[in-house]
């Protein structure tokens, strides 16, 4: 998988159709949760693509929202993606906005977790640390079975994202809590200067 942007490059593509703090939040979790992804599974060559997709996967969603994973080939084509990237962006819409199935392992991480790091994002702000820090899987799991909490955050998705990679449900939130803490600083940093 060739990576054909860099980070800056990538961020600059990602604010010029984004500019709510929270969309701009959400694209920098999934992109360090992505990092940490590829580092712990043993892709640590292809962190920078991994990372990069994971930051652009929401390309298209604030400006058209019910276009999504559909109109972002053009955006992601002008900014000079690679179709590989194209193909993994649009990948984590399968079932919901898009037909592209997700295959390889990136794919199918970036599918399992875009909605899981909403969900975890809003239970942390529930805490009185409102940080993921001092967040257990078994916070999650409860968070999970109440359909009411966070209820944009697909469950279905969540699931079958697990399934794709072969894990146990508590295992995706376990990983995911501890990629969600190896870049919650940066993050705040991030937002903050911007």
């Amino acid at each position: 998988m060739q990576n054909s942007l860099t980070r800056e490059e990538a961020l600059s593509l990602l604010k010029k159709y984004n500019q709510e703090p929270f969309h701009i939040q959400h694209a920098l979790t999934v992109e360090g949760v992505m990092r940490w992804f590829a580092n712990e599974l043993g892709y640590g060559e292809e962190a920078d693509y991994w990372a990069i997709t994971g930051l652009l996967h929401d390309i298209d969603f604030e400006l058209y929202p019910e276009q999504h994973c559909r109109k972002a080939p053009e955006l992601l084509r002008k900014g000079g993606a690679s179709e590989d990237m194209i193909h993994s962006v649009c990948s984590h819409g399968y079932g919901l906005c898009s037909e592209i199935e997700p295959v390889h392992e990136m794919e199918k991480v970036l599918f399992a977790v875009d909605e899981l790091t909403g969900l975890i994002g809003a239970a942390a702000l529930m805490r009185p640390s409102r940080s993921v820090m001092d967040m257990e899987a078994s916070s999650v799991k409860k968070k999970f079975k109440d359909k009411r909490f966070a209820a944009g955050c697909s469950r279905d998705v969540i699931t079958q994202g697990a399934e794709r990679l072969g894990w146990e449900l508590s295992a995706l939130f376990e990983k995911t809590i501890l990629a969600m803490r190896s870049c919650e600083k940066q993050i705040q940093e991030e937002m903050e200067q911007a």
